[in-house]
C-alpha cells in the first residue's frame, strides 16, 4: 500500500495471503478458459482472449450420483400433470432419458402423466404404457387393461393387466373387474359371476370406491348377487355421498365452485353431481378417470356415440364408454327402453344428472306418435330388465 508521496506501508501476512489466493484462482480460471492450444492475448496483455472455450470445463450435472437424479425424477414424475410433463424431460439430454426409463422412475408415473389421449394413441403410447405397467405403476396397469380389454378387444391380456393392478388393492381395478364379472364381459351370458362380482365390489368399496359403495348399496337393496338387505343398502349410498361430498370439499377450486353453485341453485336439479341431490346438495361432476375418458374418445372418434360396430351398444352414461362385448350385454331401462347401462352405479348417476327428465313409459310414447301429445316423463326409480 502506498502514500501520497509513493512509500508503501509493508502489506500485513493475512492480507498476502488472501492476495496470493486470489491469484491463483484467477489463473486458474483463464486456464480453465483457454482452449487447448492456449490463448492469444491482446495487444496490452491485459485481457483474455474468449474466441475458444476449453472443452474440458467440469459439468455439476454430470458428477451427481444416477442415484440422486433417479430419485428426483421419481418425485418428479409422481406430481407430473401431463404426459407432455415427462416428454420434455426425456428430451433434454441423453442422460436423463436413459434414467427417466429406469423402472424405479416409471413406477412412481402418476395417473395424469399416463393420461394418453385417443387421438394420439400410437405404438409408441402403448410401449410406453407397456414399460410402466412392467415396472409395476399400477395406474399403467389399469389404464392399459382397460384400452386392451375394450378399445383393442384383447380381452385376456387387459383383464390380466387389471387383474395384477386389482393384486395391488387398486379401486378402480377391482370395480372394473367386478363389472366385468356382472355382465359376463368377454364371454357368454352364462359367464356371469353375481357373487365374485359382489366380492370385488365389497373390497374396492373397503377402499372408498365411490362407484363400488354405490353399486353395493343398490346390489343389496335389490338383492342382486347377495341376500337382500335394504337399510344395509341404503347406509352404502348414504357412505358414497359422503365420500362424494368430502372429495369435493377437499379441493380449494371445487369447493369454492361449489358453494357458489349451491348458493345460486340450491333447491334446483342442475347438471351438478349424482345422488347428493338427495340430500339437498348439488355438486360439480367428479373429474373422469384417464381410462374412461380414453374409452369415450376413442368410441366416439369412430363415430359409436350409441350403437357401435356389430350393433354393440355404449353405456348410456357420458363418463363410463364402456361398450359391450356381445349383443345385449348391457340392460336397458324397463321403463323406457331407450337407455342402457353397463352397472347400477352408471344408471344411479345418469338418472339424476339427465334420464330422471327424459324417462316415460315406452306405451306413452307410442300414443304420443299416434296422437301428437308428447309424453310425460314417468316418475319413481329406474328398473332393469
Amino acid at each position: 500500500m502506498r502514500t501520497r508521496r509513493g512509500f508503501c506501508y509493508r502489506m500485513p501476512q493475512s492480507e498476502r495471503q488472501w492476495r496470493a489466493v486470489e491469484e491463483e484462482e484467477r489463473s486458474r480460471k483463464r486456464r480453465r478458459r483457454l482452449p487447448a492450444g492456449g490463448g492469444a492475448a491482446d495487444s496490452g496483455g491485459q485481457n483474455m482472449s474468449t474466441e475458444g472455450v476449453a472443452e474440458d470445463v467440469p459439468d455439476l450435472f454430470d458428477g451427481l450420483p444416477d442415484d440422486l437424479v433417479v430419485s428426483i425424477l421419481s418425485k418428479v414424475c409422481a406430481s407430473a400433470a401431463s404426459p407432455s410433463d415427462l416428454i420434455s424431460i426425456t428430451i433434454t439430454c441423453k442422460r436423463l432419458k436413459g434414467l427417466g426409463s429406469n423402472p424405479l422412475v416409471l413406477a412412481k408415473a402418476s395417473a395424469q402423466s399416463l393420461a394418453v389421449r385417443a387421438k394420439n394413441w400410437s405404438e409408441s403410447a402403448h410401449r410406453f404404457l407397456k414399460r410402466c405397467a412392467d415396472a409395476g405403476n399400477l395406474e399403467a396397469c389399469y389404464i392399459l387393461g382397460m384400452i386392451r380389454f375394450y378399445c383393442l378387444q384383447n380381452r385376456g391380456s387387459g383383464a390380466s393387466l387389471m387383474a395384477r393392478s386389482a393384486m395391488g388393492s387398486y379401486a378402480a381395478a377391482l370395480y372394473s373387474l367386478a363389472v366385468i364379472q356382472f355382465n359376463g364381459s368377454g364371454g357368454d351370458k352364462g359367464d356371469k359371476d353375481l357373487h365374485a362380482g359382489v366380492a370385488l365390489c365389497a373390497r374396492a368399496a373397503f377402499l372408498g370406491h365411490v362407484d363400488a359403495l354405490r353399486e353395493l348399496g343398490h346390489c343389496l337393496q335389490d338383492g342382486y348377487g347377495v341376500r337382500r338387505n335394504v337399510a344395509e343398502g341404503r347406509r352404502f349410498l348414504v357412505q358414497a355421498n359422503a365420500r362424494e361430498l368430502a372429495a369435493v370439499l377437499n379441493s380449494s377450486s371445487l369447493s369454492a365452485a361449489w358453494r357458489h353453485h349451491h348458493h345460486l341453485h340450491r333447491h334446483a336439479l342442475t347438471s351438478g353431481c349424482s345422488l347428493l341431490s338427495d340430500f339437498g346438495c348439488n355438486v360439480p361432476a367428479p373429474e373422469v378417470h384417464p381410462a374412461n375418458r380414453f374409452l369415450v374418445e376413442w368410441f366416439a372418434a369412430r363415430g359409436a356415440s350409441g350403437t357401435g360396430e356389430e350393433g354393440l351398444r355404449l353405456c348410456s352414461h357420458g363418463g363410463c364408454g364402456r361398450q359391450e362385448t356381445r349383443r345385449h350385454e348391457f340392460r336397458r331401462c324397463s321403463v323406457c327402453g331407450a337407455v342402457n347401462y353397463c352397472s347400477r352405479a352408471c344408471q344411479a348417476l345418469h338418472w339424476k344428472l339427465a334420464h330422471k327428465a327424459d324417462c316415460a313409459p315406452m306405451d306413452r310414447w307410442l300414443d304420443a306418435a299416434a296422437g301428437g301429445a308428447p309424453p310425460e316423463p314417468a316418475g319413481g326409480e329406474l328398473a332393469f330388465n
